[in-house]
């Protein structure tokens, strides 16, 4: 996994959501989805933080948060690694998408976008996503 640190975690570094708190939801994510397994190795601190240009305190921040709430684990000699856990329903799933939904409403709103354009624009990206 540390060979695609860079491809994990994706920040937005002009986002008003702080870095520690992306670097959190994008775990979550790809945790619930299953792209990240119980017991995968997950990049250290200092991998992530040298790749993304980041502050190692931010990151250690991140995963203190997810291992606090049980999603990552520390595992002696291997670092953090995903913890052991149910895989989240559906509904929970689409729960966690409702940060970027929310904050993708308020940019329509603030365009005073009509809702059916933005549902439309929404369904093209999810058809053209890879």
């Amino acid at each position: 996994m540390t060979d695609h640190t860079a491809n994990l975690f994706s920040i937005a570094t002009g986002s008003s959501e702080p870095i520690y708190r992306q670097l959190v939801e994008q775990v979550r994510r790809l945790a619930a989805a299953g792209q990240l397994k119980p017991g995968d190795a997950m990049p250290s601190v200092r991998e992530i933080a040298s790749s993304l240009a980041l502050n190692p305190m931010t990151v250690s921040k991140a995963y203190g948060l997810l291992e606090m709430d049980g999603v990552l684990a520390r595992r002696r000699g291997l670092g953090m690694v995903v913890a052991d856990f149910a895989p989240a329903k559906p509904a929970d799933r689409a729960e966690l998408l409702r940060p970027a939904l929310e904050r993708a409403a308020l940019e329509a709103r603030q365009l005073e976008l009509d809702p059916d354009t933005v549902l439309t624009l929404f369904a093209t990206i999810l058809k053209e996503a890879p």
